[in-house]
């Protein structure tokens, strides 16, 4: 087994995005695929790490690129800079996502219908918009994503099965925006699951984070815990 990757250039309205696809070269047939979208403040090394994760289990794993080719923000004020035009046009972040899962059932080693995408924090709020679009990717993984639906609600059926992994005390995210989205998701008729961990808050899978004035703080208990419930639902939608 050796791990092969390889960006993968694209574009979309006209913007420049480059993705990271990472896969197993001893598959001799096209495999399942994961997109993994990123968190505010960028494509980095850590979606590029969830998709060589990815690529170690069995996937073909593509981190996407949702601001342009090397653009990153280098803090909060940044971060929120870049993710602010496409929180308040939720239609351009629908094309773009969609246009990124487009270039992955593109690349050969893939297995075009077999495909779900996953995301963390802004990431995580990109694959749910792409589920209330209508696609028909197989499944999308929220992992201490935002829940803020878009206005006007799309009003489209879900057909990808939903996963959310959500730390309870996540500052962005309160208890009341948990059960609105239950409720949005069981109105489109999506088969869907929020789990949410207790005494945890925002970016619970990194490693690097550990801001508690921020709500963004490391738990090593939930980021076992979500990974594993990430293992078990790709393992059953992309069957």
């Amino acid at each position: 087994m050796t791990i092969q990757q390889r960006d993968v250039d694209y574009s979309h309205d006209g913007v420049a995005l480059r993705g990271t696809l990472v896969w197993d070269d001893a598959q001799t047939s096209p495999a399942p695929a994961v997109a993994v979208s990123h968190a505010w403040g960028g494509r980095s090394d850590f979606e590029v790490g969830k998709a060589r994760a990815l690529a170690e289990a069995g996937y073909v794993g593509f981190a996407i690129d949702m601001y342009g080719a090397g653009v990153l923000g280098s803090g909060p004020e940044e971060n929120a800079a870049l993710m602010t035009p496409l929180m308040e046009d939720r239609p351009l972040l629908q094309a773009r996502i969609a246009r990124a899962i487009e270039v992955l059932r593109e690349q050969p080693e893939v297995d075009a219908g077999r495909v779900a995408a996953m995301g963390y924090c802004f990431g995580g709020l990109c694959v749910l918009d792409l589920a209330r679009s209508g696609s028909d990717v197989k499944g999308v993984v929220s992992m201490h994503g935002l829940f803020v639906p878009p206005e006007p609600a799309t009003g489209s059926t879900i057909s990808a099965k939903v996963l959310c992994l959500h730390g309870y005390d996540d500052p962005m995210v309160p208890p009341e925006a948990v059960t609105a989205l239950g409720s949005e998701l069981s109105a489109a008729g999506a088969d869907w699951q929020i789990h949410a961990y207790g005494n945890t808050l925002h970016a619970f899978t990194n490693p690097a984070a550990n801001s508690p004035d921020m709500g963004t703080v490391y738990n090593a208990d939930a980021d076992r815990r979500s990974s594993q419930a990430l293992q078990n639902f790709l393992a059953e939608v992309l069957a």
